[in-house]
């Protein structure tokens, strides 16, 4: 999958450019205690403690991020300012054709609310749309108000509601949401 780097010029409160780029092996760590800093400061009250750490280890140990950078059909990217990571995404194709999956899409709360997300959310619309796809899917947490709100806002419309085991006695209560893309 094609990976170029997209640059955005920064908001108004950041004096270096911001860039979008493809995580490469050397940013495991740097993602790995990223997602954990992140998911610690917004999960407690989504999901319990114990969720928070299977769910951790789960998707962001090291050895499992390596697993998925080596995957031809999916991606990742890291939003940088400067030199420092402030957020990721990742997706993959599902099995269906025409359809992306936006799998993960996090930036660091003190980051917040300043365009970074659209930025991720608009760099994943872009490679769906290279590759032939004419929607961009996502899972997210019944309960995650915020994240619900902010994907409306990027176009976003909510599909169906699903229950999903992942194992260790976990379920994932989710909205699926769907973006159309432009073709």
């Amino acid at each position: 999958m094609d990976n170029d780097a997209t640059r955005h010029e920064p908001d108004s409160t950041d004096n270096t450019r911001v860039q979008i780029a493809p995580v490469e092996p050397g940013d495991v760590e740097r993602i790995s205690v990223l997602a954990a800093d992140i998911w610690w400061q917004h999960y407690p009250g989504i999901i319990s403690a114990a969720q928070i750490e299977y769910m951790l280890a789960q998707r962001y140990d090291p050895r499992i991020l390596r697993e998925e950078l080596q995957r031809d059909e999916a991606w990742w990217d890291k939003l940088l300012i400067g030199n420092e990571i402030i957020g990721f995404s990742s997706g993959f194709l599902t099995d269906r054709p025409d359809d992306m999956k936006l799998d993960k899409l996090y930036v660091r709360q003190d980051r917040q609310r300043r365009g970074y997300g659209g930025m991720l959310v608009e760099r994943a619309c872009l490679l769906a749309r290279d590759l032939g796809c004419v929607k961009l899917t996502l899972a997210v947490n019944k309960k995650n108000w915020n994240a619900i709100a902010a994907y409306g806002k990027y176009g976003f419309e909510i599909e169906a509601a699903v229950v999903k085991d992942i194992g260790g006695g976990f379920v994932m209560d989710d909205y699926v949401m769907v973006r159309k893309l432009d073709v």
